[in-house]
């Protein structure tokens, strides 16, 4: 936090801060027009971006192959594990895997610089000495998304955006380090919900190049489509951001959030339980497939899609299912024609890498055009259909409370029935339980509806099941009673909570 850095930051929150506010307030617009029963469309006004032909500015060598990428929070041990994971790109979160408390937030920045140089160690206090290896995945950095302020530093009476804070510090502090190297500053861009505010990042990557002293084209990104509006607009963000974008990547846990929260006061939107929502179903897969037609025509990559297992240790049969599962998405998504994907574990990076080393025999796929594709507004919306279990409502109810419980304590990356739970995951969960209790799609398959009185009943079981199973001792300090507290009031509310890290933001250190 030099007077550098802060400067540097500072002027970004001067110049941009504003702009986010405004679009902030027009998402708020926008959904209030949704909620209103308007249905989103491919936009009439952009129509010549879409047909018209153009490509991105091209791809730095070494972001051309991506085939398996690993994502995981700025904790120091974790940053040194994933970049010698043997995955092709790491993906450093400051966002949706990391609690943005301030010792947080600023401790990543740290290991990011020391990740930079090369010089990131890590003593563990069983002894253990973790090092980086001579070889080691491309670090690509997530800032927080636009909705998110870092509220420890503030320029005049507003907080200075997280993802301005983000991108800031790290630009600056690591640029010149990132050239001598022969890499570059590369992100992932979250959260994005239209054109208009993948041109805000245009800007603010255009003003900050300038202003370093950068060439044009510097900086290079990603943008996750996981948000329901986004897909509509992959051309225009592409468009948007063309001197400086690689790929767009299929956020798909974000995604299956945005669509219940998007649609949260359409009755004929409901979900079936969360297991059952698989890429396989009709929205998802056409939403794969449209971001990998739509990225090879302008020469972008299409990166697949999180699988979010971990190791079953003591169950090798449960533990090959599982990895079974696996294979089989990646599988899918290598034959469709994406040019990547993402895991959450070391353990998967060499499984996902032998799929795709056998499927994908070049550095990517950009060749594969996918022409044949033809996804309409109705592909896009329609609404899977299955059953809300007794089972499913208790599991949303246990990682809701579980994964809350966590945050607050600081901890945003949390192993929860052999899988890696983070905010998309924990807001999917909280999303379902509140979307069954609003709309007479939410019966139970024994016919009982989902009442606010049942998630109460439930929710009390869970916290005696982490009681019992914990400690008494253990369960009052892991913050559980602070977590089921929150997590009762943004499902009692009648309108639905943007995000529920938003809701807990204030009670973090």
């Amino acid at each position: 936090m030099s007077p550098g850095a802060l400067a540097f930051v500072a002027a970004l929150a001067e110049r941009f801060g504003p702009r986010v506010r405004e679009l902030l307030a027009a998402r708020e617009r926008r959904q209030a027009r949704l909620d209103a029963g308007e249905l989103p469309d491919f936009l009439p006004a952009t129509r010549a971006v879409r047909e018209s032909e153009w490509r991105i500015a091209g791809i730095p060598g070494d972001l051309q192959d991506r085939r398996v990428e690993i994502t995981g929070p700025t904790e120091r041990k974790m940053v040194i594990n994933a970049l010698n994971s043997g995955a092709r790109v790491f993906m450093a979160d400051c966002e949706d895997s990391l609690a943005p408390s301030w010792a947080n937030a600023v401790q990543g920045q740290v290991n990011l610089r020391d990740a930079v140089r090369g010089t990131i160690s890590f003593a563990a206090p069983d002894g253990r000495q973790y090092r980086l290896n001579a070889q080691t995945a491309v670090l690509m950095v997530r800032p927080r998304g636009w909705h998110l302020s870092e509220k420890h530093l503030a320029l005049g009476e507003s907080a200075v955006p997280g993802a301005l804070f983000d991108f800031g510090l790290y630009l600056f502090h690591n640029h010149a380090e990132l050239a001598r190297r022969g890499t570059g500053p590369y992100f992932y861009l979250p959260k994005l919900e239209g054109h208009l505010e993948a041109r805000l990042w245009a800007e603010v990557f255009a003003w900050a190049e300038a202003h370093l002293g950068l060439a044009r084209g510097t900086i290079k990104c990603t943008v996750l489509i996981e948000t329901i509006l986004a897909a509509f607009e992959m051309d225009e963000i592409l468009h948007e951001l063309r001197e400086y974008i690689v790929a767009l990547n299929c956020g798909r846990w974000d995604y299956i959030f945005s669509f219940i929260k998007k649609f949260s006061q359409h009755p004929d939107f409901v979900l079936p339980d969360r297991a059952q929502v698989t890429m396989t179903t009709h929205f998802l897969r056409s939403y794969s497939l449209l971001c990998i037609r739509t990225c090879h025509r302008r020469g972008a990559l299409a990166m697949g899609g999180m699988a979010a297992q971990i190791p079953i240790k003591g169950d090798p049969e449960a533990n090959e299912a599982a990895l079974a599962k696996v294979r089989a998405d990646k599988e899918r998504e290598a034959g469709d024609g994406h040019d990547g994907t993402w895991v959450a574990h070391p353990a998967l990076v060499p499984i996902a890498m032998a799929v795709f080393d056998r499927l994908m025999t070049r550095p990517n796929q950009l060749d594969r055009l996918r022409e044949d594709v033809h996804v309409t507004a109705r592909d896009l919306l329609e609404v899977p259909r299955g059953t809300v279990t007794e089972a499913g409502l208790r599991n949303n109810i246990e990682v809701s409370l579980r994964y809350m419980a966590a945050w607050l304590s600081g901890n945003g990356c949390v192993p929860i029935h052999n899988l890696m739970e983070d905010a998309a995951t924990a807001e999917i969960s909280r999303a379902q339980i509140w979307q069954w209790i609003r709309h007479p799609r939410g019966v139970l398959e024994d016919g009982r509806r989902v009442t606010l009185g049942l998630f109460r009943s439930m929710l009390g079981d869970a916290r005696r099941a982490l009681r019992a199973s914990l400690g008494t001792q253990e369960y009052g300090h892991g913050n559980y009673e602070q977590a089921a507290e929150l997590l009762d009031a943004i499902t009692a509310t009648p309108r639905f909570s943007s995000f529920l890290t938003l809701a807990a933001y204030g009670r973090l250190d």
